[in-house]
């Protein structure tokens, strides 16, 4: 994202530091298988849960699953009207234990029906992250007439294959699995798609400080094409979940590479010729498209029916997922969302946005244009809500802080702010709420961002904001600046407050929509 008189650390005024948020808060607060297993493994007969969807801080609107643990989305794709979401999932534990396949499927990606598991276990082991693809020309020979085809690691890093013949509700294991052997100790996470111009499919595999590139004819036959990342000046610990996709701007083809890395996914822009990713992000630049705590194996759904761009991510994190205080179940996604690219001052960066679809939800809302805000006023007093979308246009003035808080009630309060000096957007969640369940959770999150990325004019600040009972979701200057923050308020905490701290700014435009839950 531009960053224009963004300086080191050793200057006046350049990354906002922890110290110094976390004072800026304290002021504020003054102011305010399968269907098909292994012969070892019996068939078991699935019932689907009854749930409320009611729970103390379960999502209204982002997609959870009905109990237990889930993790990283698998298997994206869109098939015959239908956009599949598999997932990581111990259907027997809050815990990640040994993995399975979860399943639902959506015709708009907002409302979900959950599905029997499709993937479990088998004499290999369990069932790592993968992708799916429609193989509508039985390459693989396992699909007469077209299906579909799961592509996934196993817990030993090996992968395997399993084949759909009716639309992903039952699954059939290739019996020669695996179908590429153990590469390593972090060696997973297949993501595979047809590449037209060379025709043959590819394979993205994350491989401990790289990714490694495959190529087959038939999805069963895979040969080493290249990979990437160490030895090119790129390595920041180790990768998961990768992607590979191409993108238009101005009517020329970039293609993005994605991987995740605790804590978070970063990207690359750069060429791909069916077997060699060229990158062209400056040398060991690192851009990550969410700065939050809580976005994590962020994958893109195949075969899009419009060839739009539609991402996913696990909205959590490894650091406390197992501990989170969500007694029937753990793990929920992030809303999808629309991927584009933008040139800026700084080069081509991923823009991202929540699908349009979540406006379907939206209920009255309220508008305010044209207000002053003023330390130690809050032009919100008396507006609530737990569940909302929030779009707002802040013109800074000569404040040095300005933002909104949620889920607020007293001193607790998740502040979205924007640091004039810094030109750093961040999201605070010391005073969030419940933290205790693991160390270091209460925190601060920031990225830059100029005051003129995405803004009508100068010194204008642009924010979309979905907040969900215990999440929030940022989006600065339409998009070229996200962070994703989970958050535990008290149930009382439902107030709203706009702040301007330092000097005044002005409410150019507020709308606050509450939202429908998607659950019946």
């Amino acid at each position: 994202m531009p960053n224009k008189g963004f300086t080191s650390a050793n200057h006046a005024g350049p990354t906002l530091s922890r110290r110094r948020l976390l004072g800026l808060s304290a002021l504020f607060l003054r102011y305010s298988a399968t269907g098909i297993f292994s012969m070892s493994i019996p068939m078991r007969i699935q019932t689907q849960p009854t749930v409320s969807y009611d729970e103390l801080y379960r999502p209204q609107f982002h997609f959870s699953p009905p109990d237990h643990w889930m993790n990283d989305p698998n298997g994206l794709i869109y098939y015959e009207g239908e956009y599949h979401l598999f997932y990581q999932h111990d259907p027997h534990s809050l815990d990640a234990g040994p993995m399975h396949w979860g399943h639902a499927v959506s015709t708009d990606l907002i409302h979900w029906t959950h599905l029997p598991i499709a993937l479990y276990p088998d004499a290999i082991g369990p069932i790592w992250s993968g992708s799916a693809v429609n193989d509508a020309h039985n390459t693989s020979g396992l699909v007469p007439g077209g299906g579909l085809i799961a592509v996934y690691s196993y817990k030993d890093q090996s992968q395997g294959i399993a084949a759909s013949s009716d639309k992903g509700r039952t699954w059939t294991k290739y019996p020669q699995n695996p179908v590429i052997p153990v590469g390593g100790k972090d060696f997973r996470d297949p993501k595979v798609f047809w590449h037209t111009e060379t025709k043959q499919w590819v394979m993205i595999l994350a491989a401990a400080d790289r990714v490694k590139l495959y190529t087959s004819p038939n999805l069963i036959t895979w040969t080493f094409a290249s990979d990437f990342g160490v030895g090119q000046g790129i390595h920041w610990g180790t990768w998961e979940c990768p992607d590979l996709f191409p993108m238009t701007l101005d009517g020329q083809t970039h293609w993005v590479l994605t991987n995740s890395m605790s804590p978070g996914t970063q990207y690359f822009i750069g060429s791909f010729d069916g077997r060699t990713f060229t990158n062209s992000n400056p040398a060991n630049s690192k851009l990550l498209f969410d700065h939050g705590p809580d976005n994590y194996a962020s994958v893109t759904w195949n075969d899009t029916p419009d060839g739009s761009h539609l991402l996913i991510g696990w909205m959590d994190n490894w650091k406390y997922a197992r501990q989170a205080p969500t007694p029937t179940w753990r793990g929920t996604m992030t809303v999808p969302r629309v991927l584009t690219l933008r040139q800026t001052a700084a080069g081509i960066r991923l823009i991202q946005a929540p699908i349009p679809q979540i406006e379907q939800l939206r209920g009255d809302g309220q508008h305010w244009r044209d207000q002053s805000l003023t330390p130690g006023q809050n032009v919100l007093s008396g507006v609530t809500g737990r569940v909302m979308d929030i779009v707002a246009e802040i013109e800074i003035g000569s404040a040095m802080v300005v933002g909104l808080k949620v889920l607020k009630d007293g001193e607790q309060a998740t502040t979205i702010g924007y640091d004039v000096r810094s030109q750093t957007l961040f999201v605070d969640r010391t005073n969030a709420g419940v933290s205790d369940f693991t160390s270091g959770f209460a925190d601060v999150y920031q990225s830059p961002l100029s005051l003129e990325a995405g803004s009508l004019e100068a010194g204008t600040l642009k924010l979309r904001i979905l907040v969900d009972w215990a999440s929030v979701e940022v989006f600065g200057a339409d998009g070229e600046v996200a962070l994703t923050v989970q958050v535990f308020p008290d149930p009382t905490s439902d107030q709203l407050e706009a702040f301007a701290f330092g000097g005044e700014a002005r409410l150019r435009t507020l709308d606050v929509y509450p939202l429908k839950r998607i659950w019946s």
